[in-house]
């Protein structure tokens, strides 16, 4: 063995040596290629096709996956290979892979975690488990840590307590690639939110709807309320931001005359981390001409209907303690309804310092940077929203919470404005779309006027969205959808880090 170094774990200056052993023995640990022939999943989907005429007119089968299991037996012996259709039993005899690469390469050189391929053909043991009896073994892949294997241990009681499981929250987060590996049940959240993507993405190419890309790095932020990330471009010695929203840059391909254009953008916003918050998120942003909010709430309530239909063969999911039925239609009720119904306050024409006390009242923290839309923001979502469970639409917001929404053609003082909430958070925002210039650049000056009195969030004026509406914008409905809060509800997730591969987590250490 060679010498141990320092910063290896007992474990890992022994696999170290398999290694170099490997290697002396002039075995290739990290060939290039291994020629597949089928998965788990398809070997146990078609089995009885496959064991017909075994072993001399079965079928041969050519696997590759990670020793999970290992159980060694003399000249003969029984492991389980995980690939990604799930995990499969092979056998394997040193009369038939031959006497070094049993002794040596498979006994004594090969670890739980190891990729290995096997060529064989497919039986049933004794037991009925369907096996690959291996005929030909093959290194594909030294790894260098120890895989984390759960034990099961019998107490003295009679209980069964499960060690060394990988189970530790902030650890799967950091090491997904670990947690995918030993917990490959978490893969089907994962696989589900794909599905979720790809069945929304068809609802709107069945429509006629165009998918685009816009640009990531914009030079000014908008589209959205929220602190944004600053980078800086070196060619053109220019500050650039990440967008917050693709809001502005869908509504000029409007102006430019697509009917129906949308975008599944990653969107950044420099703010808190929480269940429900990651600085970097996915929405989908959708933008149809010549129509309105009221048409925007029957065009999500039937995609969402869709979306668990697809998932889930019913509209109705599992959520927690609750049962969510997302068949349509949704309940709409409108925003001072809904406030006044839980807390006895009617806030229509109400001024910014009557809200002010009305949150204390209440017991809202306010701040002097908030104006009259943010504390009536913070008093529904202290409120209303978390009481919410079956999705619903909230409608026509006050004037002051929406810079981009349309005035309310019949109540004044609102704009045609909604929010879908779902299970407690909002799941999407949607607006008939402002499309006057002129008071387009009015909001946006309120905007400005908000950020000097301190109100970081407060959108900036883009002097070029202004003068691409004012070459004509038609009628439009705009929505977006997040995607991360959305494949939280649809796969019965705690956290937002659960439906996201890579989440953002404090440095190690």
């Amino acid at each position: 063995m060679t010498k141990a170094e320092p910063s290896l774990s007992e474990q890992q200056q022994i696999r170290k040596s398999k290694l170099e052993q490997l290697r002396e023995l002039d075995i290739n640990p990290y060939p290039y290629e291994y020629d597949v022939t089928h998965t788990s999943k398809d070997i146990l989907e078609n089995e009885e096709t496959l064991i017909a005429g075994e072993p001399e007119g079965a079928e041969r089968v050519s696997v590759a996956g990670r020793v999970m299991t290992r159980r060694i037996m003399g000249k003969a012996s029984f492991f389980t290979l995980q690939d990604s259709g799930g995990i499969i039993q092979i056998y394997i005899r040193r009369d038939d892979v031959g006497t070094e690469e049993y002794n040596t390469v498979f006994k004594k050189l090969t670890d739980i975690g190891d990729f290995i391929g096997i060529r064989g053909f497919v039986f049933k043991t004794r037991t009925g488990e369907t096996t690959i009896h291996a005929e030909e073994f093959e290194f594909l892949g030294k790894t260098l840590r120890p895989i984390p294997t759960p034990k099961e241990v019998e107490t003295e009681e009679g209980e069964t307590k499960t060690f060394d499981a990988f189970s530790d929250k902030e650890m799967r987060y950091r090491q997904r690639y670990v947690d995918l590996i030993v917990n490959p049940d978490v893969k089907d959240a994962f696989i589900k939110r794909t599905h979720m993507v790809q069945s929304m993405r068809e609802f709107m190419n069945e429509r006629g709807y165009l998918e685009v890309e816009t640009p990531i790095l914009q030079p000014i932020y908008g589209g959205a309320s929220a602190r944004p990330f600053k980078t800086h471009l070196n060619a053109l010695d220019i500050d650039l931001y990440l967008r917050i929203a693709n809001e502005l840059y869908l509504k000029r391909l409007i102006v430019g005359g697509f009917d129906g254009v949308y975008e599944f953008s990653k969107d950044f916003r420099n703010e808190g981390l929480s269940r429900f918050h990651n600085p970097e998120f996915t929405q989908v942003e959708l933008y149809v001409a010549w129509k309105d909010y009221n048409w925007m709430m029957s065009f999500m309530e039937n995609m969402i209907e869709h979306v668990a239909l697809k998932l889930h063969g019913s509209t109705s999911v599992t959520v927690g303690e609750h049962e969510i039925d997302f068949k349509a239609p949704w309940p709409r009720i409108p925003m001072y309804e809904a406030i006044e119904k839980e807390t006895g306050h009617d806030l229509s024409g109400k001024s910014e310092s009557e809200i002010r006390n009305i949150a204390k009242d209440l017991h809202i923290e306010v701040d002097k940077s908030m104006g009259k839309g943010k504390l009536i923001d913070e008093i529904f979502g202290e409120t209303v929203e978390p009481k919410l469970i079956q999705p619903t639409f909230i409608t026509d917001y006050p004037v002051e919470m929406s810079p981009l929404a349309k005035k309310h053609r019949s109540k004044e003082g609102l704009v045609e404005r909604f929010e879908a909430i779902c299970n407690g958070k909002e799941i999407a925002n949607a607006f008939t779309e402002l499309n006057d210039p002129v008071d387009q650049r009015e909001r946006f000056e309120e905007q400005a006027r908000l950020r000097a009195g301190g109100d970081e969030e407060a959108m900036t004026v883009d002097e070029d969205f202004l003068r691409a509406i004012e070459y004509g914008m038609p009628p439009t409905a705009g929505i977006g959808i997040g995607i991360d809060r959305l494949a939280m509800i649809m796969t019965d997730s705690d956290s937002i880090r659960d439906v996201l591969f890579f989440p953002q987590m404090k440095p190690e250490g």
